[in-house]
């Protein structure tokens, strides 16, 4: 059935099986999650969704790779600016708290050491030659670009969805958001600013 074009009724369902199963994954992980819950919620049967994707770690695929291409379009990298970069990003874990939560239910079920995804499914490659280009324009501090991206990361996830000391929500003040920001983009200006005495 994934081969074959879509009628629109088809599209819908589909989108509406990837929707609910978005929820269902970021609240119970792969393991926890229930295709039964799935179908229900989503007005369909267990033979379309598997007709569309194959089986449940198929569905978990669909939607844990769209996530990625998601924060890669909607939030793409600046490496002239990384601090603005995470800034973005911790917008948008308030806008999709659900995104951050597959990627660690991936990490805690399929991927406990190394690289999230596998080298082949890696979409990191643009990210990295930015900043080994800004490195090269004396923009950014010597290093091994992954290991800046990951700090960087890291950092804009200090109040995220998965953050073990506070996870912040979209409903919490703008004030409280704006200071975080603040923070966020000094601490990561510091963190990757350029070595020598010109970055004093």
């Amino acid at each position: 059935m994934a081969d074959k074009p879509l009628t629109a009724r088809g599209a819908a369902t589909r989108q509406r099986i990837l929707d609910v199963a978005t929820q269902e994954f970021a609240e119970h992980g792969i393991a926890g999650a229930r295709v039964e819950r799935i179908v229900a919620a989503a007005r369909t049967n267990k033979a379309q969704l598997y007709g569309y994707f194959g089986s449940k770690e198929g569905l978990f695929d669909a939607i844990f790779f769209g996530s990625l291409e998601r924060i890669m379009t909607v939030v793409p990298i600046d490496a002239t600016d990384l601090a603005d970069w995470a800034v973005r990003l911790y917008d948008e874990y308030l806008r999709r708290p659900d995104l951050i939560r597959l990627a660690t239910w991936a990490r805690l079920e399929r991927r406990p050491a190394g690289h999230l995804v596998a080298d082949a499914d890696r979409v990191d490659d643009a990210k990295l030659r930015a900043i080994s280009d800004a490195q090269a324009a004396g923009l950014v501090r010597s290093g091994e670009p992954f290991d800046l991206m990951a700090m960087v990361i890291a950092m804009s996830m200090a109040w995220s969805p998965v953050s073990n000391v506070y996870a912040a929500t979209a409903e919490e003040p703008a004030d409280v958001h704006e200071q975080r920001r603040i923070l966020l983009r000094d601490s990561v200006r510091r963190v990757v600013a350029p070595d020598g005495p010109a970055a004093q």
